[in-house]
């Protein structure tokens, strides 16, 4: 009996030891990531977490919270695959004669970029009125905290119940001047003398400037501003059918119209770091949970009923990480990766997230002749975050979360340093 217990203590020790660094290993992390290292200059949290013992390896400031950027949409990724299953929420509608009224439910894919064509087509094809309403819309365009001068660029379109385009508008340069797309705005679009490069949208219309001397055409998408009635005309426009806008609550009963698949939008998201579809990723979360849009109705709900078990109580506030407002501690992000690793097959979640030198927003980074970094990318103005898998040469897969804020140098500067951090990992587990 005691050679029996001996020899489970000390296979339960040599398991435990497995889970665990080294004492030059820790030091080296120490070191790496210690008062004397690059880091040293600015608050860096880091977490090291072994997915089979199911144990935190190294930790430096990982119940502090920093800010996310772009590794919220890890959140939202969680979100959609617990209530969205695999396909989108198009919209719900009613119909009577030859009218429909529909209620758009945040489904973001309509003449969006190379997704498989939407279903609203087909669906209203035999109608020839279309009556709609965004009556049950209840968050506003722009997320909380979002910054008000990312107005004109592409990552900060405005959210709305049933987006066409994307909500941006098309732009090449032809003969020197801008051409956009829909047609609609080309006479909106206007020469001005300030020392502008690209087609800038003013702040309160969609009216247009460029500068003929400076114009460079290097940004190809600006978000419009948005409306009920102008929608209703880029609708008409784009299906040849009359579409009236009509602010009409939705009715108990009615008919509901799931959209295409979810996973390409998931993959689109995580690798190209997609703000517009992040967001409207939340707002179909929203609608399938109460048939409401409430971004901040649907992140309460994901947090009290599927994520009350991290160690810290995020403070998250939309879908894309846009907002300064966002609040996440390194160990909470690595416990909901945790959870996606287990929800999401290998197969998939691999294909979801960046790979160092191979895909998405870490293609040039993170180089190797066998990738080891599959990752969530987020910057910010002195900002960046990395959260994912690392692979190391014995050919385990760790979990890892790398957040650094108020730094006063470039993003790529500390990119350069996390990647020697994360090499040294790769080499010596």
């Amino acid at each position: 009996m005691k050679k029996a217990s001996l020899a489970i203590i000390l296979f339960l020790v040599c398991l435990t030891g497995f889970a665990q660094l080294s004492r030059d290993q820790y030091q080296k992390l120490e070191t790496a990531l210690g008062d004397r290292s690059f880091f040293s200059g600015h608050l860096t949290g880091f977490v090291l977490y072994d997915l089979d013992s199911q144990q935190v390896l190294f930790e430096q400031n990982s119940q502090i919270r920093f800010i996310p950027a772009s590794t919220t949409k890890l959140f939202t990724l969680f979100a959609s695959v617990v209530i969205l299953g695999d396909s989108t929420q198009t919209l719900r509608y009613t119909t009577q004669g030859d009218t429909i009224r529909i209620w758009g439910s945040g489904d973001p894919t309509w003449d969006y970029k190379d997704f498989e064509n939407s279903p609203i087509e087909k669906l209203i094809q035999p109608y020839q009125t279309v009556v709609f309403s965004d009556a049950n819309m209840d968050s506003p365009a722009f997320g909380y905290g979002w910054q008000w001068d990312d107005y004109y660029y592409d990552y900060s379109a405005e959210r709305t119940s049933l987006p066409i385009f994307g909500n941006l508008l098309e732009v090449k340069k032809v003969s020197g001047r801008p051409q956009v797309k829909p047609s609609r705005f080309q006479s909106s679009v206007k020469t001005t003398s300030r020392t502008i490069r690209e087609l800038e949208r003013d702040f309160h219309s969609n009216t247009f400037y460029y500068n003929p001397n400076n114009f460079r055409g290097a940004e190809t998408h600006i978000p419009l501003l948005t409306s009920p009635e102008l929608f209703v005309q880029l609708a008409s426009e784009k299906t040849g059918k009359n579409w009236n806008y009509s602010p009409d609550t939705l009715p108990a009963v009615h008919q509901e119209l799931r959209g295409m698949p979810i996973f390409p939008i998931l993959e689109e998201m995580m690798l190209e770091s997609d703000n517009f579809l992040a967001e409207q990723l939340l707002l179909m979360v929203s609608d399938r949970l109460f048939q409401r849009l409430d971004t901040e109705r649907a992140i309460e709900y994901i947090l009290k009923s599927y994520l009350n078990d991290l160690p810290d109580t995020p403070k998250w506030v939309d879908g894309s990480g846009l907002s300064r407002h966002n609040l996440f501690t390194p160990r909470s992000m690595v416990a909901l990766f945790e959870k996606l690793y287990r929800m999401i097959p290998d197969s998939e979640l691999y294909q979801l997230l960046p790979t160092g030198g191979v895909s998405g927003t870490i293609k040039t980074n993170y180089q190797a002749a066998e990738p080891y970094i599959f990752a969530k990318t987020g910057t910010m103005s002195n900002n960046h975050s990395l959260v994912g898998l690392i692979k190391t040469k014995s050919g385990k897969v760790y979990s890892f979360a790398f957040m650094n804020t108020n730094y006063p140098y470039k993003a790529s500067e500390v990119r350069r340093e996390m990647e020697k951090v994360m090499v040294m990992i790769r080499e010596m587990l």
